[in-house]
């Protein structure tokens, strides 16, 4: 086989002020470089793309680095290894990797992950099976303690982690799961084809209102993806001992200015809320026994897990937007 020379990245030339536009990224044709001792060469075949990727825009300093500008951006990808210069990794296997953004990646095999179409769909090992999954089942059960009997709250119910949140905390036992969501098409799969009991749509009326009728006697568990009014309004609905899970922000992301906090922080203290951050890099030691699980509940056909699917590298950017619009339903997907 003869390797390529040259293939396209995507760079990060602006950093963005407020909402991303495409002027801030470029397309550029690059050098490809051969395998050394103990290497691989990928041609990526899926790319992830998800909103954290927004505050990796920023040159702030977070629990990952931002993209650096002129260079190549970086996220989940599924590739076929087309040269391997390392040992128990074959031309024609298939490895996840985090050198995406580009058509071809060179980097140590030990910081690739092989997958198999035998076992799953390989584009589902960067939703379901990869980070965003990891995060739902790690979120709930490990950082979120649910127990069954919850009363469980999911924002942003229809992404890629929580459209799969959902449908955990169902399997786990609890006896209400509730989502928000951003159209009356999502709020409809959320009950018709996830399991939610409830859901609504957050743009209708507030999100107070809303959950107050969709969870009557209160809440136990939040899992936020939302941030904002969201937060908020979850607080408020909370019951004593309530656990609050801080997976993600989305409405804050694009904000130029801090947006306002929740007002009602002093319910915490009086219902003894216990809140607090998730990051699924501190949960990797769990992967396999998510993955046994998980795996489990695919095979028997009681865990489901829609992908949004963009055709085509040069699409990756308005994947990336579209996921920051809220457009997908579960994970985004850019198939090359």
């Amino acid at each position: 086989m003869t390797l390529p020379t040259t293939g396209r990245s995507w760079h990060l030339v602006a950093r963005p002020q407020g909402w991303p536009v495409p002027e801030d990224f470029a397309l550029r044709e690059e050098p490809v470089r051969p395998p050394s001792a103990g290497e691989i060469l990928v041609r990526n075949v899926h790319l992830s793309v998800d909103p954290y990727m927004r505050g990796r825009m920023n040159d702030v300093k977070s629990y990952v680095p931002p993209f650096r500008l002129d260079q190549p951006m970086d996220g989940g990808a599924i590739g076929e290894v087309i040269a391997s210069e390392a040992e128990g990794i074959a031309v024609g296997d298939h490895v996840f990797h985090d050198l995406g953004w580009r058509e071809f990646a060179t980097l140590p095999s030990r910081y690739a992950r092989p997958v198999s179409a035998e076992d799953a769909p390989l584009s589902a090992f960067l939703g379901v099976l990869g980070m965003p999954g990891l995060t739902a089942w790690a979120g709930l059960l490990e950082t979120g303690g649910l127990t069954e009997g919850d009363v469980v709250f999911i924002s942003g119910a229809a992404g890629a982690v929580g459209s799969v949140a959902g449908q955990i905390a169902r399997l786990k036992g609890a006896s209400r799961v509730i989502g928000s969501a951003g159209s009356a098409e999502k709020v409809a799969r959320l009950t018709e084809e996830y399991g939610f009991d409830a859901a609504f749509n957050y743009k209708d009326a507030s999100v107070g209102s809303q959950l107050r009728e969709a969870a009557p006697d209160g809440i136990d568990l939040y899992f936020d993806n939302v941030g904002g009014g969201h937060l908020q309004a979850a607080i408020h609905a909370s019951n004593v001992h309530a656990r609050i899970v801080l997976c993600g922000m989305i409405a804050h992301y694009n904000a130029t200015e801090p947006p306002p906090g929740p007002n009602n922080l002093m319910q915490l203290i009086a219902k003894r809320i216990r809140m607090e951050g998730l990051l699924v890099i501190d949960h990797e030691a769990l992967r396999p026994r998510f993955v046994e699980e998980v795996s489990g509940w695919l095979r028997s056909g009681e865990l489901h897990y829609p992908e949004t699917v963009v055709n085509g590298f040069e699409n990756t950017v308005d994947a990336l937007l579209g996921v920051l619009r809220g457009e997908n339903t579960g994970k985004m997907i850019v198939t090359l």
